[in-house]
C-alpha cells in the first residue's frame, strides 16, 4: 500500500491531523458571527427570543446546507488525483466547455482576495477581546490603537517565518484545534444548560419565519452575517489533497457538533442578558465564558485566528502554484521548506498577502468594519464552484434532473448570500471587489495572452533540433568567430525529444552567431518526489550539441547549475563530447571550460499584426513576464553567467513592406 492511499484511510491520526489543518476558518468563525448577527439588527436591546433563535436556526442549516452537503457529500468527490479545489474542478471538466474557464478565473481571484482578508478579521477579533480587560488594577490593552498595534505585531511574525513551513508547527495544530473545538462545544453546552428550549433552533421553519419577521429589522440582509458561520468551506474543499477526504468526512461530525453547540449556548446567553450594557465592544464569544476563564479564552482563540490564518496563507500558496500550472498566473519562484511537495512557500505571494493584510487592518482599525468587506468575495467563489460542480456531475453521467436540482438549489441559496453581502459594498465590500478585480484582471491577461499568442504564433514557430546540428556543429569550429563561451546553456524546452521554438536558434545564429565548444538545450522536469535526480542526453550523433533532460525532485529544481557542471564531467569522462582543457585556470588538471546560461524571453516585433484589443493583451501579458520574479532564479542561476535575453515576437502574417528605389535627388531645400 502506498503512502498516499494509507493518508486516505480514515485513522486517529489522520483525524487529528485533518482538525488542525482543514477546519481553521470555519473554526474560528463563532467568534464574530453571532456580534454581527445582534450588531446589524441593531444591539443586544434590539433582540427577543424569535430573532435569537431564527438566526441560530438559520446559522445551523446554512452550515448543513452549503459545508455538510454541498462541500463534504458532493464536491469532496470530485478531486482530481486525490487534490481539491477550485482549480482543481476547473481541470476535470474543462474539456467540457471552453467558457467554464470563466468561472474558475472568477472564483480563484474571489479566493485568493479573500485569503487576504482572513486573517486580518480573525487574529483583530481574538486580540478585542483583551480590550479593557483588568488583570489587578491594570489594563493592559485600553485602547483600539494598542489592539491594531498587537495584531499587526502578530501578523508580521506570522507571515516572516513562512519561509520555515509548516512542518514543525503543524505538528500541534491537530492537538490545538482539538482543544479548540472541545473548548466551544463545552462553553456552549454548560450555557445551554440553563435554556434546553434553544434546541428549538434545529427546527428550519424558525430560519424561513426569521426571514420575513419584523423582529429582524434587516430582513434578507440578515443573510449577510450569516454566511460568515461558513466561509471556510471552500477551504475545507481546497485541504482534501492535504488530509484525503475519508478523514475530513471522519471528523466533520465532531467539528460540526461542537460549532452548533458554541452557537446554541451563546443565544442563551443573550436571552438572558438583554440588558447588558455595552461600551460597544460587546462580543457575546467572550461573555458566555466565566471571568474567571476569559484570558484563557482570549490565548486560546487568538492561536486559533493564527491557525487559521495560517492554513489560509498556505492555501494561498498552493492556488498560486494550481494557476501557474493551468497558465493563469505567470510562473513564479517556489520553494519546497520540507519533503512534502504539497508544502511550498512562494515569497512574492508572500509579501503580497502580508502588504494587503496589514493595510485592511490600518484601512478599517476594527473587526465589526472588517466584517463588511468579509464574505462577499467567497460568496462569489462558492457561486463559481456550483456551476462547475454541476458540469462535473454532467461528466459522471449523473441525472439532468438531479444536476438541475442541484444547480437551482444551491445557486439560489448563494444567490441570495451574494445579494445581502452586496449591500455591504459601499461599507467596505468594495475592498473586496477591488482585490478579487485586480487578481482576475492579471489572471484574465496572462491566460487569454497566452491563447492570442498561441492561436497567432506561425506555424513554423517550432523546428526541428536535429535538423540544426550540422550548423551549430560548424559554427563551434568556426574560428573566423570568437568564442562567446565555451558551454552555452539555453534554458529551453525540447518537446518530444527534438522540438525547440525557433527564437532559440535565432538567438544562437542570427542574433550575431554565437560560438561555443558546446551548445547546451536544457528541459528540467519537475517529479513529485522531493529528492529526485536523473538526467537523459541526446546528442543526435555530435559532440557539439546536447539535449538534455532534467528530472528533478521539487527539492531539486532550483540547483541546475551545480547539475549541469556534473553532467559535463560525465560526458567528458565517456568520450561523448569533447574535452575542454583549460590553460589558464587554479585548479590543476581541470578539463572543463566556462558557462553562459541564456533565458530567452519573448518582445514584441513592430511587425506583429494583430487588431488593437488582441495587441494590447499580448503586450500586457508580456509585460506580466517581465515584472514576476528572475527567471534566473528558477533555476538557481542567480549568481551564474546569465543573460535574458530578448528576441522579436511577431505575431499574425505581417504585410510586406517596400520601398521604391528612385534616382538621386537634391535634397537641399529639405529640413
Amino acid at each position: 500500500m502506498s503512502k498516499s492511499d494509507k493518508k486516505r484511510k480514515m485513522s486517529l491520526a489522520g483525524l487529528l491531523i485533518a482538525i488542525g489543518i482543514v477546519y481553521g476558518d470555519i473554526g474560528t468563525s463563532p467568534l464574530y458571527v453571532m456580534k454581527s448577527i445582534v450588531a446589524e439588527n441593531g444591539g443586544i436591546a434590539n433582540v427577543n427570543r424569535e430573532f435569537i433563535v431564527g438566526s441560530i436556526s438559520l446559522v445551523l442549516w446554512t452550515i448543513t446546507l452549503l459545508t455538510t452537503v454541498k462541500y463534504v457529500m458532493i464536491a469532496l468527490r470530485a478531486t482530481n488525483h486525490g487534490e481539491g479545489g477550485i482549480f482543481s474542478l476547473y481541470a476535470l471538466v474543462r474539456k467540457r466547455a471552453k467558457w467554464l474557464v470563466i468561472p474558475a478565473l472568477v472564483g480563484g481571484a474571489t479566493l485568493l482576495a479573500d485569503g487576504t482578508l482572513t486573517p486580518a478579521v480573525t487574529v483583530t477579533t481574538a486580540i478585542e477581546g483583551l480590550k479593557n480587560m483588568k488583570f489587578g488594577s491594570a489594563i493592559p490593552v485600553s485602547s483600539q490603537n494598542m489592539v491594531i498595534g498587537i495584531t499587526i505585531t502578530i501578523l508580521l511574525v506570522l507571515f516572516s517565518i513562512q519561509f520555515m513551513g509548516t512542518r514543525m508547527i503543524g505538528k500541534s495544530f491537530g492537538p490545538i484545534m482539538l482543544i479548540w473545538f472541545t473548548f466551544l462545544g463545552v462553553v456552549g453546552l454548560v450555557n445551554m444548560s440553563s435554556d434546553w428550549s434553544i434546541l428549538e433552533a434545529i427546527n428550519p421553519v424558525c430560519a424561513i419565519k426569521i426571514l420575513f419577521s419584523p423582529a429582524n429589522k434587516v430582513g434578507i440582509l440578515i443573510l449577510g452575517s450569516v454566511f460568515l458561520a461558513t466561509t471556510g468551506a471552500e477551504a475545507l474543499y481546497s485541504d482534501v489533497g492535504h488530509v484525503g477526504k475519508a478523514n475530513i468526512i471522519g471528523s466533520w461530525p465532531y467539528v460540526f457538533i461542537c460549532l452548533a453547540l458554541n452557537y446554541l449556548g451563546q443565544g442563551v446567553w443573550i436571552l438572558q442578558n438583554p440588558n447588558f450594557h455595552t461600551s460597544g465592544n460587546f462580543n457575546p464569544f467572550f461573555e458566555v465564558v466565566p471571568e474567571n476563564l476569559r484570558i484563557f479564552a482570549i490565548i486560546l482563540a487568538t492561536i486559533a485566528a493564527i491557525i487559521a490564518s495560517q492554513a489560509l496563507i498556505t492555501g494561498s500558496f498552493t492556488l498560486v502554484a494550481e494557476a501557474s500550472g493551468l497558465k493563469f498566473l505567470p510562473k513564479m519562484n517556489i520553494i519546497y521548506p520540507s519533503d512534502k511537495k504539497g508544502q511550498i512557500y512562494i515569497p512574492s505571494i508572500n509579501k503580497m498577502i502580508c502588504a494587503v493584510t496589514i493595510a485592511i487592518v490600518f484601512l478599517f482599525r476594527t473587526s465589526h468594519h472588517m466584517e463588511a468587506a468579509y464574505g462577499l468575495a467567497i460568496t462569489v467563489t462558492m457561486l463559481m464552484t456550483t456551476i462547475l460542480l454541476f458540469e462535473y456531475l454532467g461528466k459522471k453521467q449523473k441525472p439532468l434532473a438531479l444536476r438541475i436540482l442541484f444547480l437551482i438549489a444551491f445557486a439560489f441559496i448563494e444567490g441570495m448570500f451574494l445579494i445581502s453581502s452586496m449591500t455591504k459594498f459601499m461599507h467596505g465590500g468594495y475592498v473586496t471587489v477591488l482585490i478579487a478585480g485586480f487578481i482576475l484582471g492579471i489572471m484574465y491577461i496572462w491566460f487569454y495572452g497566452n491563447k492570442i499568442r498561441d492561436k497567432r504564433e506561425s506555424r513554423n514557430a517550432y523546428v526541428r533540433l536535429d535538423e540544426y546540428t550540422d550548423m551549430l556543429t560548424k559554427l563551434s569550429h568556426d574560428e573566423d568567430y570568437p568564442i562567446y563561451a565555451t558551454n552555452l546553456v539555453y534554458m529551453a524546452k525540447v518537446k518530444y525529444n527534438k522540438f525547440i521554438k525557433r527564437e532559440i536558434l535565432y538567438s544562437i545564429l542570427d542574433k550575431r552567431p554565437k560560438r561555443a565548444k558546446a551548445y547546451w538545450f536544457v528541459t528540467v522536469n519537475v517529479t513529485n518526489e522531493p529528492f529526485t535526480a536523473e538526467y537523459a542526453v541526446n546528442t543526435y550523433g555530435t559532440k557539439n550539441v546536447i539535449n538534455v533532460q532534467l528530472f528533478l525532485g521539487f527539492k531539486k529544481q532550483t540547483s541546475v547549475n551545480v547539475y549541469i557542471r556534473q553532467i559535463v564531467h560525465d560526458l567528458i569522462a565517456d568520450c561523448t563530447i569533447e574535452p575542454q582543457p583549460q590553460d589558464y585556470t587554479t585548479t590543476p588538471g581541470r578539463n572543463v571550460g566556462d558557462f553562459s546560461f541564456v533565458i530567452v524571453n519573448d518582445v514584441i516585433s513592430p511587425r506583429t499584426q494583430l487588431t488593437g484589443f488582441e495587441k494590447w493583451m499580448v503586450e500586457a501579458r508580456v509585460g506580466l513576464q517581465n515584472l514576476s520574479s528572475n527567471p534566473a532564479s528558477w533555476f538557481g542561476l542567480e549568481y551564474a553567467d546569465t543573460v535574458v535575453e530578448r528576441v522579436p515576437l511577431i505575431l499574425g502574417r505581417p504585410n510586406p513592406s517596400y520601398i521604391k528605389r528612385v534616382a538621386p535627388k537634391d535634397y537641399s531645400n529639405l529640413k
